[in-house]
């Protein structure tokens, strides 16, 4: 696995209100042996059914979507602050217009057949148990609608398990 090694659960301590929210993750799946990625702000870690998650959300038209709707597992990569520019780069191009993981040098590798970055300070690998599409009804507060959804392209939550989670201990300290 490169310079990642498997830790525990107990021992992954972070801010959950920082993690994804500032230094962003990448989400990516793989489908038909196409590896495809982008980059999130928009998720968070818990708790739900007894198992420890992972939840993210993704507009309908990010090509991402159709990978993460295929594949039953998933990855969310964290990459250290040396990589901001790739992460702009995936959340500003579509894997339908290039080759965007060619493009930026990563490397993708494979835990239990899911794709991830081996550039990552952090990796969950996770299984998709419940996907959901955002219902404009279900806003308690319909400012929201306005402000993020002019378009209507409301989001799908997907709350996935985390089966395991590696850090690269150089950028990472347990």
């Amino acid at each position: 696995m490169n310079q990642l090694k498997t830790i525990s659960f107990k021992d992954f301590t972070v801010n959950p209100f920082t993690v994804i929210s500032k230094e962003w993750m990448l989400i990516t799946a793989e489908k038909d042996g196409k590896v495809n990625a982008m980059t999130a702000s928009w998720g968070g870690i818990g708790h739900i059914f007894g198992k420890n998650v992972l939840y993210f959300f993704i507009r309908p038209q990010r090509y991402t979507k159709e990978f993460v709707d295929a594949a039953s597992g998933v990855s969310i990569s964290i990459l250290p602050a040396s990589h901001r520019k790739t992460l702009n780069y995936f959340g500003a191009v579509s894997g339908r217009a290039e080759d965007k993981i060619a493009k930026s040098g990563l490397t993708v590798a494979y835990e239990n057949k899911i794709p991830y970055f081996a550039e990552s300070k952090t990796v969950f690998i996770c299984r998709k148990f419940f996907a959901q599409p955002f219902l404009k009804d279900s806003f308690v507060d319909k400012t929201i609608l306005t402000e993020f959804y002019p378009e209507n392209d409301l989001h799908t939550m997907y709350i996935a398990e985390v089966e395991e989670i590696f850090v690269n201990e150089s950028l990472f300290k347990v």
